[in-house]
This record gives structure tokens, sequence and C-alpha cells, in this order.
């Protein structure tokens, strides 16, 4: 049997490694990266190290069945993903306006996957293989795993089990479920009865299969009715821990959709195992002449070093999918993985990133949450930070030294997100030192998001204080160093709870400390956040009180205009909402203002008016002295005829 370093994307490659028939085939909406950083590429690593075979089909054409035949009907299973993203998110802008590209198709090509992909590749195998077992995963699936407020089509959708005609779905990271699903698939257990496993949802009939669950609201009653939508959510949202979740029951006409527990988080030795697979770490070589995929530029020398995060942000789905509980890597993983990246021909010298879901965030929250839990009634940052919060980078910070020192390494950079509040709160400034040392090119990005105090409580954000204390120790840091770096904040416009004035609130704020942001983000309702269902049921799930949500395209354009207030083509919605507000105060020539009075450019048209005006009356004169000369010159001419 010949091994080729990329897994099999047609059936001869698969003749070429021994296979006749295929154990899994698995279909995704994304081109084929064998990365770690692609779920795809991760599962069908751990299954191909387990013995079991494995097709890939990237990208199929939906519009026949002709792809979905390439390899015949698999021993196991088909296993079906939209891909690293919802495939919703993936076509469409806030607006719902098309995107122009695909950041996981070869030369970035957009329509190189269906509207719901999940559903379609489901629906097309189901055309020709009418028994085979279909498994559903990745992001997509996971966070429409139950009943949710679609954006798209704005009413609640059902679980995509039952819109996909799938006979499971696999949630969260999804390595446990995929080895368990795996064994028992192999020891005959038909896939109607795998009902067992940790992180997986099934349908059924018969509600005595589910043990100590809880029965939620049916979908008919969370269609008809947004209080019982928020409190459904809310106990969806409670039930995230693999330690405290219990199984979860939705009644639909059909039966039952019954949501199992969490699988646990890897353990460390388990995440090294992962990493250790052998990727190739880069897009299949048919790409090549294509242009590649753009997805691998800014992963293919950056390191995933932890899961999970106790952040909590509200418009976040990270709770939802992988959870709260932070694993990481050990520092020999890493190591062993930085030190092949500097063998790469394209290695210039530089790791783009060194982090996960949150960068700073390596070790669990606190001792209690491995033994008990993440706790449901309280999170560990927001709104102060919980007493039992361990705080500390020191693990970090030995890390980075270690990659600092591996030859032809000259510079080890840290783009994902960094949580300020926790790097504040940590007495030993050794990282936040080293951080602006070592670590930044210029700038840090952070994301405080807003600075409204109605906008930061719904989005699960430390208060303003916070943030103003983080910004004024940076400075002073890098002050100390003799570099000139600054602070790019990301920022949100029009979360739930955000009206007008919150909006002007931030757009004071940013003419306060000098910055113009180049983009501003709209907030984005997708599925498995608590932002998301505060913007649809317009109730905040925590409490059950009401929240302002702003839905109106125009009011949200004035909310993105006012945080851009110095563009000039923002000029007319910034003017209108600030008379809106009755913020006049900010129309004018002091220091504190905004913008400046549409007066000054009335009077700038009538200046123009009054020059055109006198040019004309120039003119007028002009021509009348000139007819006066022809009259004359007229009358002299007829006397000399006479």
């Amino acid at each position: 049997m010949i091994i080729l370093p990329f897994l099999p994307v047609t059936m001869e490659e698969a003749k070429e490694r021994g296979y006749s028939q295929l154990d899994f085939v698995y279909v995704c909406g994304d081109a084929y990266v064998d990365h770690p950083s692609f779920g795809a590429a991760v599962i069908c690593r751990v299954l191909e190290s387990l013995g079991y075979s494995v097709g890939f089909i990237a990208q199929p054409d939906w519009h026949s069945t002709k792809d979905f035949m390439r390899y015949g009907e698999p021993k196991l299973a088909f296993l079906v993903s939209a891909g690293n993203i919802d495939s919703m998110v993936n076509h469409y802008t806030v607006a719902k306006k098309r995107r122009q590209s695909d950041y996981y198709s070869p030369n970035g090509e957009a329509g190189l996957r269906p509207d719901r992909a999940t559903i379609v590749y489901c629906n097309k195998i189901r055309e020709v293989y009418k028994k085979a077992p279909i498994v559903i995963g990745g992001l997509e699936a996971s966070l429409r795993r139950l009943s949710h407020y679609d954006y798209w089509d704005n009413k609640v959708r059902r679980s995509i089990l039952l819109d996909s005609s799938a006979d499971l779905l696999l949630y969260g990271m999804g390595e446990h479920q995929i080895k368990e699903l795996a064994e028992a698939l192999e020891s005959g257990i038909p896939i109607s009865e795998i009902t067992f496993l940790k992180g997986s949802v099934y349908k059924t009939r018969d509600l005595s299969r589910a043990y100590d669950y809880i029965m939620l609201p049916s979908y008919e009653e969370v269609c008809s009715s947004k209080e019982v939508y928020a409190k459904s959510f809310m106990t969806q949202y409670n039930n995230t821990d693999s330690i405290t979740a219990k199984t979860l029951v939705e009644e639909y006409r059909e039966g039952y959709v019954i949501q199992n527990p969490p699988s646990e988080p890897l353990t460390r030795e388990e995440l090294d195992k992962v990493f250790s697979l052998p990727f190739m770490k880069d897009y299949h070589p048919s790409y090549k002449d294509k242009g590649g995929v753009p997805a691998i530029t800014e992963v293919k020398f950056s390191v995933i070093s932890s899961r999970g995060c106790f952040g909590s942000c509200n418009f976040c789905a990270l709770a939802f999918h992988q959870g709260r509980v932070v694993s990481s890597r050990s520092h020999e993983s890493i190591i062993s993985e930085v030190t092949e990246m500097t063998k790469d021909k394209d290695f210039k010298g530089y790791i783009n990133d060194v982090g996960g879901p949150t960068a700073n965030f390596r070790i669990p929250a606190c001792k209690k949450q491995l033994k008990f839990g993440a706790c449901k009634d309280k999170q560990c940052l927001f709104p102060k930070p919980c007493k039992n919060l361990e705080v500390s980078h020191k693990d970090y910070v030995s890390l980075l030294r270690k990659l600092r020192e591996i030859p032809k390494v000259k510079k080890v950079f840290i783009r994902s997100g960094i949580r300020y509040d926790y790097l504040i709160y940590d007495k030993d400034e050794t990282f936040f030192n080293e951080l602006c040392k070592y670590h930044i090119s210029g700038q840090l990005k952070v994301a405080p998001e807003h600075i409204s105090p109605s906008v930061l409580s719904k989005m699960g954000k430390p208060e303003r204080e916070v943030y103003e204390k983080f910004t004024k120790r940076y400075e002073q840091i890098n002050k100390k160093l003799g570099k000139n770096q600054f602070l790019v904040p990301y920022l949100m416009s029009s979360h739930p709870g955000s009206d007008l004035n919150a909006a002007i609130e931030l757009a004071e704020y940013l003419r306060d400390i000098g910055h113009q942001p180049e983009q501003v983000q709209d907030f984005y309702p997708t599925p498995g956040t608590l932002s998301t269902a505060m913007y649809y049921t317009e109730i905040d799930p925590r409490d059950m009180k009401p929240v302002y949500v702003p839905k109106n395209p125009h009011e949200k354009a004035m909310q993105r205009a006012l945080l851009r207030f110095k563009a000039p083509e923002n000029y007319d919605l910034v003017f209108e909402a600030l008379k809106k507000a009755k913020r006049e105060d900010l129309i004018g020539f002091g220091e504190k203002c905004l913008i400046k009075p549409r007066k000054m450019k009335f009077e700038e048209n009538k200046k123009g008016a009054k020059k055109d005006r006198s040019k004309i009356s120039e003119n007028k004169t002009k021509t009348s002295k000139n007819l006066k000369t022809e009259k004359r010159d007229s009358k002299i001419k007829n006397k000399h005829r006479k």
C-alpha cells in the first residue's frame, strides 16, 4: 500500500493506497487544506490515525449527484460539514449583501458552495444513497443543533438535523466523538442505535432513550413566543459544560431531537497527539494553478496553542462550540511544530501568531472548573473578575521565550485576540512588558467593542475604566521601552442595548482619544450567541428584561457613521443622528464638536451664488454696452450710405 501525503481526493488515489471501498467519505464546503486550523482535516487525520480509510470531497457541484458518487457508498458513513464557518455568514454581509469572495475557496472565488451547505449536501447524498448513514458536524451544524433564530430568514428554524435528513449530529470540536462513532459503526451497531455519544444530537420517536434530561419548550412554542424562546436559549446556554450539563430534549411534530451533554475537552496529551498527526500544512496541490487557497496565508506560520475560552463575550459562539474550559498544548509540542516550520522553503523567520480563541488564556480559569465544571450562574471576568480566577501569564511567557530562541526564528507575533482585562488584572507585568518589547509589530489589536455601560453590559464586556487603565499602562510601558507603538481598538455598532445616545457616547470617546477607525463592524446576529437571542427577542435572557435593539437599517447606518464622524461621506448621517438625539451641541466649531454646522456649507454656497450673480450682472452690462455700440455704429454706416 502506497502512503500518499494528502488524503485521497479521487477514487484513483484511493486505489493507489490499496482501498477498494472507503470507510468514510468526508464532504466539505471548504477547499481541501490539510492544516490543523481546518476542522475537516483534523477529523480526517484522526480517523486515519485510528486505521480507517477516508476520502475527501471538497466543494462538490451540488447541481447534480455526480461528485457525491465519486467513491461509491462508504462502508461506515458519509461525514458532512459546511466548512470552517457557517455557509450563510460565509456568503452574506450583515447587510445581507452577497460577498464577492470566499476566503476558503481556490483563488478566493465565490459561489463554489451553496447556501445552507450542510442541508444541501446531505439531501444530494440521500438522493443516491437512501440508507447510507450520514453524520453532520462542523461549526454550521454545531451552532444549529437545536431550534435557532436564523437572521437571513428572519425566523426560528428547526434543528439542522431534521432539515438535513442526516442520522446524527456531532457538535463541538469532535475528536472524541468521531473516534467513538467509528468504533461503534465498525462493531456493527446501526446508526439509529448510536444514541449514547457525548457531544452528539440524535432524533427519535422514543423518549425513553433519554436519561436525566431537561425538557425544553417544543419547537412550536419557541416559534410562537419570544419569551419562551429566550428562556429556552438560556437553558441551552447553561448546559454547555461537559461536567455540569444535562441532556436536553426538544419536541417536534416528527418526534424528539435529543442533545446529549458535551464531550470532555481534550487533555494536554490528547491535544499534543492531534497536532503531531502528519498534516501537510498546505492546500491540496490541485489548487496551485488556480491561485491557491487564501485561508492558508495567515495560518501556515501560526501556532494554535490552546482551545476554549472563559471570556464569554455574549456576541461570540465559542462557549456554545468549544466550551469555557481552556486546555492547552505542551511546550514541547509547540516547539516541535515551530522547528518544523523553520524548514519550510517559504519561511522568512516570522511566526504570525501563537494563540487560540484568546491568546493569553493557556490555563483554566480556576482549579474548581476541572472538578466541578464552569459555573452556570456567573462568569469568570464579567462584570468583575471572579475571586477564584487564577490570573497568570507565567506559562505563556515561558513558552514565548523558548520560541524566540529557536534558530531561524526572527520574530514571534501575537495576533489572535488578547483579553486586555485579564492582562491588566495580572500584578506581575512580565508578560505585558515582553508583549510590548518582542511580540508587536507597531500596533496591537484589542477589542473593547464599546465604552457605553448600557452596551457593555449586554456584550458581557468589562467597564470602560478597565480599558482606559490598560491603554494608559500600554502607553507607559512603550514609552519606557522607547517604542512608538499604537493600539487599534475593534469597535462594534448596533449591538443590542446600543441606541443613538450610546453611539454618540462612543463617538465622543473616539474624538477625545483622537482615533478614527478605518472600519466598523455592525453587530452580526449569528446562531448560537446570547446577543443573537437578544436581537431576535428584544429580551435579555439572563434577567428577562427588555432590551433596546436597533434593527432599522437607517438607524444602523447612523450608528455606524457616528463612529467615523470625520469621513466626509458620513456628514449627512452624523448630522441627522445628532439632530434626532437632540445633541446639536456637538455641531459647531468648538473642540468638542463632532462636525461643523450646515450653515457653513450654506454660506459657502451663498458666496458661490453671489459670485455667479456678479458674473451674470457683469455679463449683462457688457451685453448692454455692446448693443449700444452696435446701434451707434449702425447709424453711422447708414449716414455714409446716404
